[in-house]
């Protein structure tokens, strides 16, 4: 089963995905896909936030900032994978280098990426961020940033059997209520 959760931040989207990968996983092959490259204090006390959560509830942890697809191979794809976040694979993916240039073929290799990795693992569950309505304009790295979450968006949601997004604490389900 393919699951893509999107919404705000910090309103439960991060514990749903946890919850639906436990219920979906076998004994022994639960696993965390963090693919957040910390930067900063914050980025530091949200990874040992979601460390926190998670704790007790089996979850292997393996760190993927770039290039999901081709670490396969590392796990046994017979698993259930939450892969937390999209919005930070992306972000890695498109803003990599330090001179300041957009990668604007980041939101493709991701999308295609995402989609080779969901083949061949069994069940995998996206996590994603809604940041599409926050302000009225948009500096162009921002802007970029936001077209290419939504195209990877898209097509997660096209390929997944559950689409749902957490808004203001409720959740809306778009495709596959009834499989969850």
């Amino acid at each position: 089963m393919k699951v893509l959760i999107s919404g705000g931040a910090k309103n439960g989207k991060s514990m749903f995905a946890q919850e639906i990968a436990k219920k979906l996983s076998k004994e022994g092959h639960l696993w965390y896909l963090a693919t957040m490259e910390p930067h900063d204090d914050e980025d530091d006390a949200r990874v040992l936030r979601h460390r926190k959560e998670r704790a007790g509830w089996g979850f292997n942890t393996a760190e993927w900032g770039r290039n999901i697809a081709s670490h396969c191979g590392e796990t046994d794809c017979k698993g259930t994978y939450l892969v937390d976040s999209v919005t930070a694979l992306l972000s890695n993916e498109m803003f990599c280098g330090m001179s300041g240039d957009i990668n604007r073929e980041a939101p493709f290799k991701v999308a295609d990426d995402l989609s080779a990795f969901s083949d061949v693992a069994e069940n995998v569950v996206f996590v994603s961020d809604n940041i599409f309505c926050d302000a009225a304009f948009y500096d162009e790295w921002t802007d970029s940033y936001r077209e290419g979450l939504a195209y990877v968006d898209r097509k997660l949601a096209e390929i997944c059997d559950v689409v749902a997004e957490f808004s203001c604490g409720q959740i809306n389900f778009y495709k596959g209520a009834e499989l969850i």
